[in-house]
C-alpha cells in the first residue's frame, strides 16, 4: 500500500470526473452536485469523450489529457472500460481511484479475472484504488464527497468522530444515517466494494492514526488480510479507539450470500471472532448493536471497570433488567453502604436503595432525583456504567428529565445510557433538540440499552486481557515427517515429549512382543491398529479394549490383524499399539489447526460423545495464558461437568490448560502442522492429573 497515494484520495486537493455527464440524474450528475453541495475547494477536471464541456466546466478528451498531479479519478465508465482507464490512471500518475461499475469478482469466474487484472495494475504502480461495485468515500472533515449517492455536508458539533468502513455501499449508508440521527459526527463513510486494491482492514490501519476519528463501525463479509485486520485493531486499541465489527457468516447460507454480494470468500466465523476479539475489537451480532454500541464506546472509549446499575421509574423494570442482565452476562453492582446512604438521603421513606433502582413516582415532584441519584450511582467505586431508563411523561417532563441527567452524563467518564420507554410514542420537540445537540448516547428500548451495555463492559474485559499474553515455549521441530495424518504411536510420543501424560504402553510388531508389553504394564490393557493415515480405527477393527489376559489378547490380536486386512487389503499397519486402560474421569477435546486466512486456533471442550451431541468447545487464541484457557472452559454450556455431577468429584483444570499450551507451542514451532486432536483427553480430580487417550496430528503437505 502507497500510503502517499491513499493520503491523496482521501484527502485530494484535485479530483477528475472521468465519463462526465450533464444530465442531473446520472452518476456523473449526482456526484458532481455532491462536489457543488459541499463546497470542495480543490480543482475539478472532467473527463468525456462526446463533451466538451459540461455545466460550463472545459472537459479533455482522455485521462491522457489530464494535468499532471491529479490527485483522484472518479472513473463513472462501464465495467469493459475500467481496466483501461485504471491503466490509463497509472500512466498518467494519478494517485487513486474510485470504481463505481460492478461486474467483477461477485459475478463469477470471468468477472473475477478482470478484476485480478486490475488489481495487478493498481497494486504494482502503487494506485490505491476503491472498488470496483462500490458507492465511494466521504470525508465529511474535509468536506470532499466522492459518491454518487445525494449527500449532504454535515455540521460538526463537539463530541466524538466516527469512522466508518463497510463493504456493502448500502449498508455504509446506513451506518451514516443512523450516526447522523443520533447527533453523532461521522468524519469518514467509505464503501470499499469488491475491495480489488484497497480492503478494509488496509483503511482502518490508516485511518488510526487520523485525529479527526476517535472510534470505528466496520460491516465486512470478509476480512482478506487477517494479519493487517489484526494489526489495525491492535493500534486503534493502543490509541483508545474502540472498533466495533458485524461480520456476517455465522450460517452457511450467510457466508454464500456473502459471496454473490461483494465477491467475497468468506472464511471461518468462529476463528476470526476469537482473534479479532483477542485485540479488543467488539464483534456484535445485529445492526441495532452495531448503531448503539458505537454510540456508547465512541462517547465512552475508556474501559469499563466494575459492574452494571440500572435505575428507573417503572418498578416493573427491576425484574425485567435482573433477567434480562442474568441472559447477557451483565452483572449488576453490589452497592457500597455510602451509596445506599446517599440514596436514602435523596430519595422518599417509601422508596427502597437497590440495584436496579426503582425511583417510584417521586421524580415527578422533584426530576432533580434522577440526575442526583444517577450521580450517586456513578460516585460508587463498585460501579461502570448506569443505565436510566424512565418513562418520558409530558413534554415538560421530559425536558426536565433531560435537564435533570445531561449535567451529569456529559461530565461522566464511565458510560451512561439515557431511555425514555414507550417505544415510537412521539417525544417533544424541544426534548428531541436537546437530546440531538448533547450527543449523549439515548434510546428507545431499554433492552437495547442494555444489551449494548454488556457490549461496552465486554469490551472492558477485552483490553485488559489482551494485555496478558504468553510467549511460544520451546517444542520439538518435526523435520522428518511426512504429509498427512501421523499414527498414533508417533503423536503421543510428541506430546510425551511436550510434557503432556498418554497412557502407558508401547508399540508391538508381533503378538508375543504384545504379551511381553502387557505383562510389563499389568493388564488389562487396550489394542490400537498403527499406521499414517489410519484416521479411523474402530471403523475397521481396529480397536480392542478392555483385555484381560494373555489368552484374550492372543485372540485379539488375531481378530484385528484380519479385520484391517479385510478393509484394508493393500495396507501395511506399522504395529499395535499396546496400552494400559486408563482410569475413569470426565472426557475433554483439545486441539489446534492451523487456519489458512489466520493461522494457528486453540481449541478445548467437552469431549467423546459430548462433542458430537452438544459441539460443546470454545476457540481460543495461541498466545492465552492457562488461567485465562481455565477461565475459558468454565464459560461452556456444560461447565458444571467439570465441578462434579451426581457425585462425581470436581475434575482439576490446571493439567487441562497446560495440555493446550504445550498444544499451542508445538504449533508455533512447527508451521508444518496443519491439525492437531486430543480426543479424549481425561480430566481427573485435583493431585491426578490427566491424560490423553488419542492423538492425532496432521502434517501439510510438502507441495503446498
Amino acid at each position: 500500500m502507497n500510503i502517499a497515494n491513499l493520503n491523496r484520495l482521501l484527502r485530494p486537493r484535485s479530483i477528475a470526473v472521468v465519463g462526465a455527464s450533464d444530465d442531473p440524474r446520472s452518476v456523473s450528475g449526482l456526484l458532481q452536485a455532491n462536489l457543488r453541495r459541499f463546497n470542495y475547494a480543490g480543482d475539478v477536471h472532467l473527463v468525456s469523450r462526446s463533451r466538451t464541456e459540461v455545466n460550463g466546466v472545459r472537459c479533455v478528451p482522455s485521462i491522457q489529457d489530464l494535468p499532471a498531479g491529479v490527485d483522484v479519478a472518479v472513473l463513472i465508465v462501464p465495467q469493459v472500460a475500467v481496466l483501461e482507464s485504471v491503466q490509463a490512471c497509472v500512466e498518467r500518475g494519478i494517485g487513486g481511484a474510485v470504481v463505481f461499475a460492478s461486474g467483477f469478482s461477485e459475478m463469477g469466474e470471468d468477472g473475477r479475472t478482470v478484476q485480478e487484472k486490475i488489481t495487478a495494475t493498481a497494486r504494482d504502480a502503487g494506485l490505491a484504488l476503491v472498488g470496483p461495485n462500490c458507492m465511494g468515500l466521504v470525508n465529511f472533515a474535509d468536506g470532499v464527497p466522492l459518491t454518487f449517492e445525494p449527500i449532504e455536508p454535515l455540521s460538526y458539533t463537539s463530541g466524538p468522530r466516527i469512522g466508518i468502513i463497510a463493504q456493502s455501499g448500502a449498508m455504509n449508508a446506513n451506518l451514516r444515517q443512523a450516526f447522523t440521527g443520533k447527533g453523532l459526527n461521522v468524519s469518514f463513510s467509505i464503501s470499499t466494494g469488491n475491495e480489488a486494491a484497497l480492503s478494509a482492514e488496509q483503511l482502518l490501519d490508516h485511518l488510526v492514526e487520523a485525529k479527526e476519528v476517535d472510534a470505528f463501525a466496520v460491516f465486512v463479509e470478509m476480512i482478506r488480510n487477517p494479519s493487517t485486520f489484526l494489526r489495525a485493531a491492535r493500534r486503534a486499541r493502543n490509541a483508545g479507539k474502540p472498533v466495533v465489527l458485524m461480520h456476517p457468516g455465522r450460517s452457511p447460507q450467510a457466508r454464500e450470500a456473502a459471496q454473490s454480494h461483494t465477491g467475497a470468500l468468506a472464511g471461518d466465523y468462529g476463528v476470526m471472532r476469537t482473534l479479532v476479539e483477542r485485540e479488543g475489537v467488539v464483534v456484535v451480532d445485529s445492526l441495532d448493536e452495531l448503531f448503539d454500541v458505537t454510540g456508547l464506546l465512541a462517547r465512552f472509549p475508556k474501559p469499563v471497570k466494575g459492574s452494571a446499575a440500572v435505575i428507573s421509574n417503572s418498578g416493573a423494570l427491576r425484574g425485567i433488567a435482573i433477567d434480562t442482565c442474568f441472559d447477557l452476562g451483565l452483572e449488576l453492582a453490589a452497592l457500597q453502604g455510602s451509596t445506599f446512604d446517599a440514596l436514602r438521603s435523596l430519595l422518599p421513606d417509601f422508596a427502597t436503595p437497590d440495584n436496579p433502582l426503582d425511583l417510584t413516582t417521586a421524580g415527578m415532584q422533584k426530576p432533580e432525583l434522577f440526575g442526583a441519584t444517577t450521580q450517586a450511582m456513578l460516585d460508587d467505586p463498585g460501579v461502570g456504567s448506569v443505565i436510566v431508563s424512565l418513562m418520558g411523561g409530558s413534554g415538560a417532563q421530559q425536558v426536565a428529565k433531560a435537564h435533570s441527567l445531561l449535567p451529569v452524563i456529559e461530565k461522566s467518564d464511565r458510560p451512561v445510557a439515557f431511555v425514555i420507554m414507550g417505544d415510537a410514542n412521539p417525544l417533544a420537540d424541544e426534548f428531541n433538540q436537546i437530546i440531538t445537540s448533547s450527543s449523549i448516547p439515548f434510546f428507545r428500548s431499554p433492552d437495547r440499552a442494555l444489551r449494548a451495555m454488556a457490549h461496552v463492559h465486554r469490551y472492558g474485559q477485552l483490553v485488559t486481557s489482551a494485555a496478558t499474553r504468553v510467549d511460544a515455549g520451546h517444542a520439538p521441530r518435526l523435520l522428518e515427517l511426512k504429509s498427512g495424518p501421523i499414527a498414533e504411536y508417533k503423536g503421543k510420543q510428541l506430546l510425551r515429549e511436550l510434557g503432556i501424560a498418554v497412557p502407558q504402553g508401547q508399540l508391538a510388531r508381533t503378538s508375543d512382543e504384545a504379551i511381553a508389553i502387557a505383562r510389563k504394564i499389568g493388564f488389562p490393557v487396550v489394542l490400537k491398529a498403527q499406521a499414517d493415515k489410519l484416521m479411523h480405527k474402530s471403523d475397521v477393527g481396529g480397536v480392542a479394549v478392555n483385555i484381560k489376559d494373555e489368552q484374550q489378547l492372543q485372540a485379539a490380536w488375531t481378530n484385528m490383524e484380519m479385520s484391517v486386512s479385510r478393509a484394508l487389503p493393500d495396507f501395511q499397519l506399522d504395529g499395535i499399539l499396546v496400552e494400559g486402560m486408563a482410569k475413569q474421569g470426565l472426557e475433554l477435546v483439545i486441539g489446534a489447526r492451523r487456519d489458512p486466512l489466520w493461522g494457528v486456533i486453540l481449541l478445548a471442550g467437552l469431549g467423546g460423545i459430548w462433542i458430537e451431541a452438544l459441539k460443546d468447545v470454545c476457540l481460543l487464541a495461541p498466545d492465552m495464558e492457562e488461567a485465562a484457557i481455565v477461565a475459558a472452559l468454565r464459560k461452556l454450556k456444560g461447565a458444571a461437568l467439570l465441578d462434579g455431577l451426581r457425585g462425581q468429584p470436581a475434575v482439576d483444570l490446571a493439567p487441562v490448560a497446560y495440555a493446550v499450551r504445550r498444544l499451542a507451542d508445538l504449533m508455533t514451532a512447527n508451521p508444518e502442522i496443519v491439525e492437531i486432536d486430543v480426543n479424549p483427553f481425561i480430566a481427573r480430580p485435583k493431585g491426578e492429573g490427566g491424560v490423553a487417550l488419542d492423538a492425532l496430528i496432521v502434517m501439510a503437505d510438502a507441495h503446498n
